[in-house]
């Protein structure tokens, strides 16, 4: 058996897994929501840019608040997930998400940089926890020979709510006074404006804090429909060991580099595809686009599901990097529709990274499986430092091109990684 399905369960078998169909669909619905809150930063990142006149550097801050909730809440989650169960552990976390989502009410209303950024972080809390259920739980539902198809297959919902997110996000947020911008007021009247557009923002996530709610409520009602569930006790910091197997803690580094790099590319489309020599889009025209990065992750997982039951997922995993790079390459040496489209079309090489970088970490694992999850959930900390350091490098050298460098060295790391991780753990042990 090429791959240990990581349940972290003792009383089921590992080869055969739990069947619970319809725990599939509750566990797609929770890919498909936490992916799609995750992607709205794509909006509201170049619309609070805007609002307090940021630049590139302080504008990413808002993946900096989010992403690092995944360092401070990775641990305690994991820990919490195992005190209380998957199912409860998912209740709480989509609790959390709601909260952080209500925060944005009196962040709206003071029209306060900083509260903007503090809702963001508890509402990835949330969002952290239920990660920490999710991708061991995909990985549970189902015979351990198809472990990477499953999980990349689960991630397809994630890139559903990538993908629709940010056109009704973008529609609701990015919308705003045709021509106006927050230069073009000072004292009492920016004051005013800063509020009136915030109100756009906190209206969308109330929206969302009453979705999370029912899913919440839907989630009680399976809240003990995984019986017998165990999960072996360790101390906290437990989980740092595993990083001393080659296999898991060059993994756990791609995935601190892949996010970083998708999150910094999703963060900078607005603002590439406004610039004259790209598109020369409006805001919101920009944001209508972004739906195509994250779509083609969508696409590329489906067919990726697929192409992985029948190809080594280490050299798959290799070849869409360098895909990605050179896409790169083609995106900020060309103009117009080529640097737009080529730069848009990454997502179609990232879709399987996650999934299969993950799948591939924690081959083996077994009962640690809720640790090494934690861990990984801690590595997308890199969500948070990679997509800081490309704006300073942009602010630094003034341009978005030289600034995507960053990204491609995380894919060609990345590549490295598919080659060595190309046989099954039991063949490289």
């Amino acid at each position: 058996m090429a791959v240990a399905a990581p349940t972290g369960m003792e009383a089921q078998s590992p080869e055969d897994g739990v069947d619970a169909p319809e725990l599939r669909y509750f566990v797609f619905a929770l890919f498909f929501i936490f992916g799609g809150i995750t992607s709205l930063n794509d909006v509201i990142l170049p619309k609070l840019k805007e609002l307090f006149t940021l630049n590139y550097t302080q504008a990413m801050l808002v993946q900096f608040c989010f992403f690092t909730a995944y360092l401070v809440i990775g641990i305690p989650g994991a820990q919490l997930v195992k005190r209380i169960g998957y199912m409860r552990g998912a209740m709480t976390g989509l609790l959390v998400m709601m909260a952080g989502c209500l925060m944005f009410i009196p962040a709206s209303r003071t029209a306060t940089y900083g509260l903007f950024l503090f809702a963001l972080f508890v509402l990835a809390s949330g969002v952290v926890i239920v990660q920490v259920v999710a991708n061991p739980l995909i990985s549970l539902l189902g015979k351990a020979q198809t472990v990477h198809s499953r999980l990349t297959f689960a991630q397809a919902f994630n890139s559903l709510g990538t993908t629709v997110f940010p056109i009704v996000g973008s529609a609701l947020i990015l919308g705003g006074l045709a021509g106006v911008s927050a230069s073009d007021f000072t004292g009492a009247e920016l004051e005013a404006y800063r509020t009136a557009e915030t109100q756009a923002i906190s209206n969308t996530y109330i929206g969302l804090a009453v979705a999370l709610l029912v899913i919440a409520g839907a989630v009680f009602l399976f809240r003990n429909r995984l019986p017998g569930e165990s999960h072996e006790r360790s101390s906290p910091f437990a989980g740092f060991a595993l990083l001393s197997r080659k296999r898991f803690g060059f993994g756990a580094l791609c995935i601190f580099l892949y996010v970083g790099a998708e999150v910094s590319i999703g963060s900078l489309i607005v603002n590439y595809l406004q610039q004259r020599h790209v598109l020369a889009l409006s805001e919101q025209g920009a944001g209508n686009l972004i739906f195509l990065y994250w779509g083609g992750a969508m696409v590329g997982r489906f067919i990726g599901s697929w192409f992985l039951r029948i190809m080594s997922p280490g050299l798959i995993l290799a070849t869409v990097a360098v895909g990605a790079i050179a896409l790169l390459a083609i995106s900020t040496n060309s103009t117009g529709a080529v640097a737009a489209y080529s730069l848009l079309a990454i997502g179609l090489m990232n879709s399987i990274m996650f999934p299969t970088i993950f799948s591939l970490a924690c081959e083996r694992l077994g009962a640690r499986a809720a640790d090494g999850s934690g861990i990984i959930n801690i590595a997308i900390f890199g969500g948070a430092v990679i997509p800081l350091l490309t704006g300073m490098l942009a602010d630094a050298s003034g341009s978005l091109g030289i600034a995507l460098l960053l990204p491609a060295v995380c894919y060609a790391i990345i590549a490295a990684y598919g080659f060595y991780a190309r046989r099954p753990a039991s063949e490289q042990a």
